[in-house]
């Protein structure tokens, strides 16, 4: 690696770079180094959520990833392997999300509300999910089937009637709890606010669990 490429390299992204390089008695400690590895990567992976949500896996760059991320896009591929490898990495962070707010001791509206306060939160997942959904992802989805099981035990167990199918629950559920940041224009126009703003965030919870609890038995 030549003196020009190291000069597109911001001040963390050289930690990452020369310490592959440089002979030990150049390296910084190994604990500054694992910190600034650490910081450029945490960097990419948020830049990524953002470029994703708004543009989808296919129209997405790994320039701009880097770019935003302020570091060289050689260190995608050097912690990542590459787009899909980044893409992967935040798809294993969701599971993980989706773990903790998973609670089968929990009422289903409260399950459900959970999710919707999360996607409050940080709505990114849900629009990185829309644009996979129209224009396709890297992998296959996972079934549904552990989702599916825990209805089909809940209304086995009496807490939700069984008049409506599983499927129909866990879809009208979803779509629920996804539909302000998928519609965020028609939500304003039907709402007189947007999905940010804390009332409608409110009032929308307390209405969707009225809902939800309709589905009790």
């Amino acid at each position: 690696m030549n003196l020009s490429t190291i000069q597109m390299v911001d001040a963390v992204a050289c930690v990452d770079i020369l310490v592959l390089m440089n002979p030990p008695t150049r390296r910084r400690t190994a604990g500054a180094t694992a910190a600034a590895s650490e910081d450029s990567r945490a960097r990419l992976l948020e830049a990524a959520k953002d470029v994703f949500a708004e543009k989808g896996y296919a129209g997405a760059r790994v320039q701009e990833i880097a770019d935003r991320a302020g570091v060289n896009k050689q260190l995608i591929s050097y912690y990542f392997g590459g787009k899909n490898g980044i893409y992967a990495e935040l798809g294993r962070q969701w599971l993980k999300s989706e773990t903790e707010l998973q609670d089968p001791e929990l009422p289903y509206d409260e399950l459900v509300l959970g999710y919707l306060r999360n996607n409050f939160a940080d709505p990114r997942g849900v629009r990185l999910e829309a644009w996979s959904e129209l224009t396709g992802r890297p992998d296959a989805p996972e079934p549904a089937t552990e989702d599916l099981a825990d209805i089909e035990r809940r209304q086995a167990e009496g807490e939700l009637s069984d008049t409506i199918s599983p499927a129909m629950v866990m879809l009208l559920s979803q779509a629920l709890v996804m539909a302000p940041h998928l519609m965020p224009d028609t939500v304003h126009r039907i709402f007189g606010s947007g999905p940010a703003d804390p009332d409608f965030q409110r009032d929308y919870t307390e209405q969707l669990g009225r809902i939800l609890r309709l589905l009790r038995a």
